[in-house]
């Protein structure tokens, strides 16, 4: 793959309130240039969940620009990589992306649905966006100029584990 292109990478979810917004706002954040970071949802909310703002803002990571949109939005868009967040896919409507040079379910506890205090739902989010952030940095350290296509499927799919 050539790298006078931006790496494109897809965040999938439901709702496309929380969970893809806050991925695609660290990858934008730790992977910069580089990669186009784009969000979608199977049934968009027309939101951003302000738990996702409350840990982005808590974390430093800006959400300018962000807002919860559907999947026809980027049909023409060129995804190398897509990713859904869905906790279930019997549970949630987690959409599919075909045509990704990667594609794969990095299954996360949605923090928008958990009950608790708003100080322990809050916690909770940060926790979750930490945990993409490590997956974010980990796949912004992945060689897409050199690995084939096989080589950088394979290496998305084992930051399911991190």
């Amino acid at each position: 793959m050539s790298m006078s292109r931006q790496i494109g990478v897809l965040f999938l979810c439901t709702a496309n309130s929380c969970r893809s917004q806050m991925a695609e706002a660290l990858l934008r954040h730790v992977g910069g240039d580089r990669f186009r970071a784009m969000s979608a949802g199977a049934k968009p909310c027309g939101y951003i969940h302000p738990l996702a703002t409350a840990a982005m803002e808590r974390m430093g990571v800006s959400m300018a620009g962000q807002r919860s949109k559907g999947l026809a939005e980027f049909t023409d868009a060129t995804v190398d990589v897509a990713i859904t967040l869905c906790e279930s896919a019997t549970k949630d409507a987690c959409p599919t992306w075909a045509g990704a040079t990667g594609f794969v379910n990095w299954a996360m506890v949605d923090p928008a649905g958990l009950d608790g205090t708003d100080e322990q739902r809050l916690d909770f989010a940060v926790l979750v966006a930490k945990r993409i952030r490590s997956k974010m940095e980990a796949l912004a350290s992945l060689d897409f100029e050199h690995s084939s296509p096989d080589e950088l499927s394979d290496e998305i799919e084992a930051l399911r584990e991190l």
